[in-house]
């Protein structure tokens, strides 16, 4: 099993990977562009596990895992080139959740 990293270290981890590349990251709109590609491909493997729609045959079989992977590594890649600090932002929104939404759902019984 592999060690458990902060997003802001995961964020650490991308950068130096992208940044010693001379190209560095792409620009916004590119990295948009891939974020909703991955989005894409994310959504269709889950269409093919649980929806209606099954691959065919010659398709490859992928997992969701992976597609999740991709996925985050061109959010990190959007977000580190915008200067974010997911960390901080995911924390917000959690804050928000639990103050402004805190008794919009059913909670269990404890």
């Amino acid at each position: 099993m592999t060690d458990k990293k902060s997003l802001f270290e995961l964020q650490q981890k991308v950068d130096l990977y992208i940044n010693q590349y001379r190209e560095g990251y792409f620009p916004p709109l590119e990295l948009l562009a891939r974020l909703t590609e991955e989005l894409g491909e994310l959504s269709r493997e889950i269409q093919h596990k649980y929806g209606t729609k099954k691959k065919k045959d010659t398709e490859v079989e992928k997992e969701i895992a992976d597609e999740l992977g991709d996925f985050f590594f061109v959010l990190i890649c959007l977000a580190n080139a915008e200067g974010i600090d997911l960390q901080k932002s995911l924390e917000q929104v959690l804050n928000k959740y639990n103050t402004r939404d805190k008794d919009r759902w059913t909670k269990k019984e404890e």
